[in-house]
């Protein structure tokens, strides 16, 4: 029900833009995250965005060089990351997820495969 792609191999500062298609019960009015696991580390939230796509939130180390944008035109329900400036530690397993019933604040529990993004310097 969500299928996340467009990652790759990057060098620093390089951008790459992940995208993330959503299905079934997961609605277009629903709040989206992106999340990403790094080797040997937890998995750990980079950026979400509301149903209507006026709210945004961020980790506090890609402020400023990620952007997480959403469109949801008919038959499209569509999430993005556009990643700029990117650094060796942003390398990671990135996933798109939806909380609980699509709300801000709910747990995540409904999450896409991943993929891997590897920024080397």
């Amino acid at each position: 029900q969500l299928q996340a792609s467009g990652g790759g191999l990057a060098q620093a500062g390089d951008s790459l833009r992940l995208s993330c298609s959503a299905s079934g019960r997961i609605f277009s009015s629903w709040a989206m995250g992106w999340f990403r696991q790094a080797p040997g580390k937890e998995r750990e939230f980079v950026a979400s965005i509301s149903g209507s796509g006026q709210s945004t939130y961020y980790k506090d180390s890609v402020k400023g060089r990620f952007t997480i944008s959403r469109d949801n035109a008919k038959n499209k329900n569509m999430v993005y990351l556009q990643m700029n400036s990117l650094k060796p530690e942003d390398t990671g397993v990135y996933y798109c997820a939806a909380p609980r019933d699509g709300m801000f604040g709910n747990a995540y529990e409904n999450w896409g495969q991943g993929t891997l993004v590897t920024v080397s310097s």
